[in-house]
């Protein structure tokens, strides 16, 4: 038999048990007119996703800087900050 990852979504209602069976090692997607409307994973893929959702949506951009402080710091990673200009005397130049 061969490998089936997409399914028809009549087809995955009357072969449920299957699409469920076959998500264990594969996400198994299921369309509806060619549209993707819905995929059956395994609990450890969806425990991954979970996980990085709450990482994600959990880290303000304060942290975000403090852990690239810390990275520099560890690093003796110096930023270079060049000269500033004033940006009020720049001309634009028509090409």
């Amino acid at each position: 038999m061969p490998i089936m990852d997409t399914w028809g979504i009549d087809e995955a209602k009357r072969r449920f048990s299957e699409v469920v069976r076959r998500s264990g090692t594969e996400p198994q997607k299921i369309y509806n007119r060619d549209r993707l409307v819905a995929a059956v994973v395994s609990p450890d893929v969806l425990d991954s996703v979970q996980n990085l959702r709450r990482e994600q949506s959990t880290r303000s951009l304060a942290e975000d800087f403090s852990e690239i402080r810390e990275i520099c710091t560890e690093e003796n990673y110096q930023l270079k900050i060049g000269k500033r200009q004033d940006r009020m005397n720049w001309i634009a130049v028509d090409s």
